[in-house]
């Protein structure tokens, strides 16, 4: 995942597929932000693509700079407003919503420092082995980036919902390993991770107990038990 173009293609190609596929099994209007996902974080590898590119010069370095800003503007200021408030979407628990809800609200003062630094720049990419480092020269990084990885992966492991769990443990999991081993490429390779884990997402949607009224609690008839014959 990311060490190519091709990969990058294929893997957006496949995963736009999947995401295609997930929108199409919305029910309710609260659902589309996270049926979103799969399909923005699709698209996500294929404008990384055009960012590869660039790099090497296929593409006029302009859209190859143009890809760069658009994959730091999905990966930085709207993946951890849109992830937190997809999940607060399909939540029946008020509680677990509350608890969401700041995440959700640490998402969006994430967004608006990385925008703000991104702005004052400079912001550059540049082509290493098996993998894009991109740099936007971000002050306090190391607090910014555990506050950004609780805003996408808290919410989602707070879920009722095993699938969406399974996506945030997933996404939790490749980010402390990304971290641990691989500091220059992490933004490139998390993200790629995200989008192949995003498929728990389309499993949910598809498979998922209360999908016609997901807030409303799960109702079970009571066990009856009968003995001796009818007549």
């Amino acid at each position: 995942m990311c060490f190519s173009p091709e990969a990058d293609l294929v893997a957006g190609v496949v995963i736009t597929g999947i995401g295609m596929n997930t929108l199409s099994h919305v029910r309710h209007r609260r659902e589309l932000p996270l049926a979103a996902i799969p399909m923005l974080l699709g698209t996500h590898q294929l404008i990384e693509t055009f960012v590869w590119w660039g790099e090497r010069g296929t593409v006029a370095p302009a859209l190859g700079t143009l890809a760069m800003w658009a994959y730091l503007l999905i990966a930085f200021c709207v993946l951890p407003v849109l992830i937190p408030a997809g999940v607060i979407g399909i939540e029946p628990s008020s509680k677990r919503r509350g608890l969401m809800s700041a995440m959700l609200a640490i998402g969006a003062i994430v967004a608006t420092v990385l925008l703000v630094q991104m702005i004052g720049g400079p912001v550059t990419v540049e082509e290493r082995r098996f993998h894009l480092y991109y740099e936007a020269n971000l002050t306090l990084g190391g607090p910014i980036v555990a506050l950004y990885m609780a805003a996408v992966c808290v919410p989602l492991l707070l879920s009722r919902y095993r699938h969406v769990v399974y996506f945030g443990i997933a996404n939790l999991g490749a980010a402390v390993f990304l971290a641990w081993t691989l500091r220059t490429g992490f933004t490139s390779l998390w993200c790629a991770w995200a989008a192949l884990a995003s498929a728990g997402i389309a499993l949910h949607l598809r498979y998922a107990e209360a999908h016609r009224n997901p807030r409303a609690p799960i109702r079970r008839r009571p066990l009856s038990l009968r003995f001796g014959n009818s007549g």
